[in-house]
């Protein structure tokens, strides 16, 4: 990306009454006073005002035509979202005049934005750093107000104050340890005592081994709570799931093996998203297409945090018994809740074998096809899934590449207790606190960040933010 142009993109959705076109750069106050003729007895100039002040004109083309009534908001290097001189119009949110709008500002000299370079921009003027500027994407995305929550939180920068007080401890540990190294032909001198070394790192440890584990609720908070809709064929998986996102979804057939793929969809149930996962119906079979189904399945059951277990309660038949020995072995630490569907026909309910099934595992009778007791079944999922509230001072790990980061960064500090507990030398010790600051630099954006890492990022932002 070339930072000396002047950029310039729709800020917002379209189809709305009204929209604003974004511009930044050296140059967007000039350029913006180019196509822009305020209205009323102030006459002033863009360049003339004063920052934060909004003013009230008209958009005209090279014709002298108008091209629309709108507001200008000015914003002056450093104190603006990018950090640079900013404009943003605020026009009709009509297609035809946000595009007219764009073409005006290009033919005077802007350039239109990729996307996520306003972030970016704001990242490389220093008013964000790389957490806070991903957070920004997670913000746009959020659905819920768990995960609006965190995306703020990070945006705000409390993880980044997390990280920067981790950073500090490390420095002082390595500042130590290094210190020894000056002063190596002195192989008696010791400026940091080995024990309250220890105790630092562990320290160190604790945290970074408790933002490791929030991941796992993050994930879940941020992607849904991924869950398996697991039983034999017939079983009333693919209706189960049309009935919980609301739409038909899957394929619904009297025909044993309609589902030979997985097919997902997210529904929200009372605050908490669910990523449901309709896998093909276990039975043995010679069909190798249906095979490699099944065999999916089983993979999707171990990736789960939660199980449904749908029975036949009409069949009887079901092998219930046979299939908890291929089920229970798969679900050991997850939560298990058994189905037993077609209630509303069933003129008994088989019951499946409590042996090797998780102490959690709850059962319940639907009627996936009538709807009855749909609502009690999302509530047992609510529980089951077990979301906590998350407050405005939690520090929750969303971003996979943050928790990659993490994780390598325990690693680090672990060896570095290890290497302590052996009385290994201080510059191995020393290399390990380094790496540990290295792969905690990786997440804010250190001098170590890469250019491939900044693109992988931000392609994924939309236009205008």
């Amino acid at each position: 990306m070339d930072n000396e142009n002047t950029i310039c993109a729709v800020a917002t959705g379209r189809g709305g009454a009204i929209g604003v076109v974004r511009v930044s750069g050296r140059d967007a106050v000039t350029i913006t006073d180019r196509i822009f003729r305020p209205s009323g007895s102030n006459k002033a100039t863009l360049a003339e005002r004063d920052a934060y002040t909004v003013t009230y004109g008209h958009i005209y083309d090279d014709n002298g035509e108008t091209v629309d009534d709108v507001l200008v908001s000015l914003f002056r290097a450093p104190h603006s979202y990018t950090g640079e001189d900013s404009t943003e119009i605020s026009c009709h949110g009509s297609e035809y005049i946000l595009q007219r709008v764009l073409r005006l500002l290009i033919d005077n000299g802007c350039r239109m934005a990729e996307p996520g370079e306003f972030t970016r921009r704001a990242l490389l003027n220093g008013k964000m750093d790389l957490s806070q500027a991903e957070a920004v994407a997670d913000l746009i995305a959020s659905s819920t107000e768990a995960t609006h929550r965190l995306a703020m939180n990070q945006m705000r920068g409390a993880f980044s104050r997390e990280l920067s007080a981790l950073r500090d401890k490390l420095l002082r540990l390595t500042s130590l340890l290094e210190l020894e190294l000056d002063f190596s032909d002195h192989e008696e001198l010791e400026f940091a005592d080995r024990t309250e070394l220890d105790n630092a790192a562990g320290q160190i440890e604790t945290v970074i081994s408790r933002l490791v584990k929030s991941f796992s609720l993050g994930n879940a908070i941020k992607n849904g709570v991924p869950v398996a809709i697991v039983g034999e064929t017939n079983a009333g998986k693919s209706t189960l799931l049309n009935a919980l996102v609301g739409e038909d979804r899957a394929i619904v057939s009297d025909i044993h093996g309609t589902t030979r793929d997985v097919i997902e969809d997210t529904v929200n149930i009372a605050g908490t998203t669910f990523r449901f996962i309709d896998t093909a119906g276990i039975r043995d079979t010679s069909d190798t297409i249906e095979r490699l189904g099944i065999d999916r399945t089983f993979k999707k059951i171990s990736q789960a945090e939660i199980v449904l277990w749908l029975i036949d309660a009409a069949d009887n038949t079901s092998k219930t018994n046979e299939l908890a020995e291929k089920i229970a072995p798969l679900c050991n630490g997850k939560q298990l809740i058994i189905v037993y569907n077609k209630a509303d026909i069933a003129t008994h309910t088989p019951h499946a074998a409590s042996c090797g099934m998780p102490e959690s595992t709850r059962s319940i009778s639907i009627s996936a096809k009538q709807g009855t007791n749909l609502d009690e079944l999302k509530q047992l999922l609510v529980n089951a899934a077990g979301i906590p509230e998350i407050s405005s001072s939690d520090i929750v790990v969303t971003n996979l590449r943050h928790y990659e980061a993490l994780a390598r960064a325990l690693e680090d500090i672990r060896r570095v207790r290890q290497g302590l507990a052996d009385a290994l030398p201080s510059d191995l010790v020393a290399q390990d606190l380094r790496d540990c600051l290295g792969h905690l630099a990786e997440i804010t954006g250190g001098e170590i960040t890469s250019e491939e890492t900044l693109q992988n990022i931000f392609k994924h932002f939309c236009i205008g933010k």
